[in-house]
């Protein structure tokens, strides 16, 4: 850690209460915690299945976490921590554990989100989910915070720190911070979480070595720069991910390690993958576009590196050995083939096609089939058949050729593409161009903030988009917007037989009807309603898009 990473900033003292306003000297002592994990509801003493002793510092930023041994799986618990010898307690916390690889498990259901910041509104989807309690894990793909300083622009919700992220004590404060909004809080207290990071835990389309902002050049450490080699400000983004993140280091040799599976009985594996930070070559940085476009099929670029690519083609052959019915695939960016550059152009897989084409050719190769691409990133909502255009024969109609599909779901709170203030005629009309210019895409949606539910039974996957009508205020209000279901053996994306219409957006085939019927999260009460804004806070021009 360099004296930059502790060095206080504006005349604050280097470390931070969790109340995140309030700054505090470093106590250098550790803090002592009791810990406990118990059934749900039973909280005397007998009950308790594990507990221990735990301590935490000031290095860590005063963050804890522990493995509980001896838990059934497939079972929910209650943990709580308590300062020794004392009666400070933590609310009481809920967590499920996964099933063992060969159990026979009837439905696995995931709460999927990305790409939250702060600033431009509340992250009222997060507690929707939490009252609403149809998950069993929640998981998110990435983009959890972002290192923007908004200055002195907002009245509430700016960011803290002030200034864009560097140093560890930036990137610790800003997750600090999250972690302030109530919902988040919500979320995290009543769910196990699964998580990935995408860019901007670091910075805006960062990559193996550098992002958009700064490289290591003489600027950036003249004048108004950071000070901060690239190097050091990418150890600090991923120090802080892992000091308040709910994930634990996958391989004690490789501290950039976030690819990992979860197999999940033998319904599904879950295969996360690293598609920015480990090992990708070198994006879309707003001006090199055309360049990107043009060298996007080269062989040697990748999104991964060739040792999480081979560990990626391996588990899914392994996943397909072990007999497990579905492959979940949890990746930051928007894997379908999408014209232009509303789902991110270069950013996207569609700026390394030949790592698209490695993996598509491993999938028909092997005939790995049963497979769901969740992805985020876009700010928008995609949905797709998984087919190899120009290469294998592909009938949208039928999904003949097809072999898997693929959910992109929009922002918790972040801005959408700009230009699109309203659900008719901006958002609608993108959505159209859309949906006419490209053959495997089924819906796509971009006014609403939002996430999706992935219910996973032997026999079908089912996707059910939901929308906040509005972030500019802190409201329970949900909308529903669109259902989609996968056959096993099937491989393609169907609609609801009995008419049901999208909310939103435009459809391959089928109806758009805008009913703007809420459901109020917390009261169960539907009502027709709509708002005059999505937004709290304006995107600043300066900002950079997913």
């Amino acid at each position: 850690m360099s004296s930059a990473d502790t060095a206080p900033i504006d005349g604050t003292e280097p470390l931070y209460s969790h109340e995140t306003k309030k700054f505090i000297e470093a106590d250098p002592n550790p803090i002592c915690l009791h810990w406990k994990v118990f059934p749900v509801g039973k909280k005397d003493s007998k009950s308790v299945v594990s507990s221990g002793k735990a301590y935490t510092t000031a290095d860590i930023d005063y963050t804890v976490k522990v493995e509980a041994k001896g838990l059934k799986p497939l079972t929910t618990y209650n943990y709580q921590f308590t300062v020794c010898n004392s009666n400070n307690s933590s609310p009481l916390g809920r967590t499920k554990t996964a099933p063992r690889p060969d159990d026979d498990v009837s439905e696995i259901n995931l709460a999927v989100f990305s790409c939250s910041a702060y600033f431009p509104g509340y992250f009222n989807v997060y507690g929707n989910a939490a009252r609403k309690d149809n998950h069993d894990w929640v998981v998110h793909l990435g983009d959890y915070i972002y290192e923007y300083g908004t200055y002195t622009l907002y009245k509430e919700r700016g960011s803290i720190p002030k200034h864009p992220t560097y140093s560890l004590y930036d990137y610790r404060a800003r997750h600090g911070q999250h972690r302030t909004d109530p919902d988040l809080q919500l979320l995290a207290q009543s769910s196990a979480w699964i998580t990935t990071w995408d860019d901007h835990e670091l910075a805006d389309n960062a990559y193996r070595d550098g992002y958009v902002d700064f490289f290591d050049q003489p600027n950036t450490f003249k004048g108004e720069g950071p000070k901060v080699a690239t190097d050091a400000r990418k150890a600090n983004a991923v120090r802080a991910y892992f000091e308040w993140m709910p994930i634990r280091q996958t391989d004690m040799d490789d501290g950039l390690r976030v690819w990992r599976s979860f197999q999940l009985g033998k319904l599904m594996d879950l295969v996360m993958l690293d598609t920015r930070l480990y090992d990708r070559s070198k994006g879309t940085d707003y001006v090199n576009d055309k360049y990107i476009e043009k060298i996007s099929d080269d062989p040697s670029r990748t999104l991964m590196g060739g040792r999480q690519e081979n560990w990626f083609y391996r588990s899914l052959s392994e996943s397909k050995d072990r007999n497990a019915t579905w492959r979940v695939i949890g990746n930051q960016i928007v894997f379908s083939h999408i014209k232009g550059d509303a789902a991110g152009g270069g950013d996207t897989w569609d700026g390394y096609i030949a790592n698209r084409n490695r993996t598509l050719n491993h999938l028909y190769k092997n005939k790995i089939d049963n497979n769901i691409f969740l992805s985020g990133d876009s700010h928008m909502n995609w949905v797709s058949d998984l087919a190899w255009l120009g290469t294998k024969k592909y009938n949208p109609k039928t999904g003949e050729g097809a072999i898997g599909a693929e959910f992109a779901g929009t922002a918790v709170s972040s801005w959408g593409t700009s230009g699109l203030k309203t659900i008719e005629p901006d958002a609608g009309k993108l959505s159209r161009k859309a949906i006419a210019e490209n053959k495997e895409l089924f819906w796509q949606e971009g006014y609403y903030r939002g996430y999706f539910h992935l219910f996973v039974a032997p026999k079908k996957v089912s996707a059910q988009f939901f929308g906040s009508p509005s972030i500019a205020t802190h409201n329970a209000w949900e909308i529903p917007l669109a259902n989609f279901t996968v056959f096993a053996g099937d491989n393609h994306i169907h609609r609801p037989k009995d008419g049901v219409q999208a909310e939103s957006g435009a459809l391959k085939s089928g109806e758009i009807k805008h009913t703007n019927l809420t459901l109020n999260t917390e009261t169960g009460v539907w009502k027709v309603q709509g708002f005059d804004k999505m937004y709290l806070n304006p995107e600043p021009s300066f900002l950079g898009s997913s």
